[in-house]
């Protein structure tokens, strides 16, 4: 919190004796803190706060077909999704804010995959894992969704047939420094090109 020009540090609500005298004001050093502190806090908020959204995304479980397993490998003690905050798969869809949807869509199963996305708090983001989910893969039918961009925003594709855990690390990832960078999720994206 900053000084404001012709305002006393009691102002803010500090009461030290020093403070309450007349003619007192802030000393040099508590200057140069104010100063530091406005400096700090209008420079990098924006980024702490991404920072922050990348280390507590909690995924929902979402697993369709064979993707799913190697999805759940990502949680093991090889692969260590914890260090990137992520361990807890959740099972409701208000308290996740990422969707990874791994393994093909059937449109039986499109309707409830809207209801859980429409379900998550915003920001929310979602991952297509494998060429199902991001295409219809080799179920080029009446029954299977050919991808699931159709029915939600996809904000990365993680290609293969299952892809390796490697590969979901990967667009984790990826992820994460898109939301570093300030790039908005999918939904917010397809709103300002429509």
């Amino acid at each position: 919190m900053g000084i404001a020009d012709g305002k006393r540090l009691a102002d803010y609500g500090l009461s030290s004796e020093r403070l309450l005298m007349e003619g007192k004001g802030p000393g040099a050093f508590e200057q140069e803190v104010a100063q530091l502190e406005q400096a700090v806090l209008a420079t990098t908020l924006d980024k702490a706060v991404s920072w922050a959204q990348t280390h507590s995304m909690w995924p929902d479980t979402f697993g369709l077909a064979c993707c799913a397993i190697e999805m759940m490998a990502v949680t093991g003690p090889r692969y260590d999704l914890a260090r990137f905050g992520m361990e807890a798969f959740r099972n409701s869809p208000r308290q996740a804010d990422l969707l990874i949807v791994s393994g093909r869509v059937s449109h039986k199963m499109a309707p409830p995959l809207r209801q859980i996305y429409d379900q998550m708090l915003e920001p929310k983001w979602v991952i297509a894992m494998g060429v199902c989910a991001s295409s219809g893969g080799m179920f080029a039918n009446y029954a299977v969704l050919q991808g699931v961009d159709r029915i939600v925003p996809v904000d990365l594709y993680v290609p293969g047939c299952p892809p390796r855990p490697e590969g979901l690390m990967e667009g984790i990832i990826r992820l994460h420094e898109r939301v570093i960078a300030g790039v908005p999720p999918a939904y917010e994206m397809n709103e300002r090109i429509c």
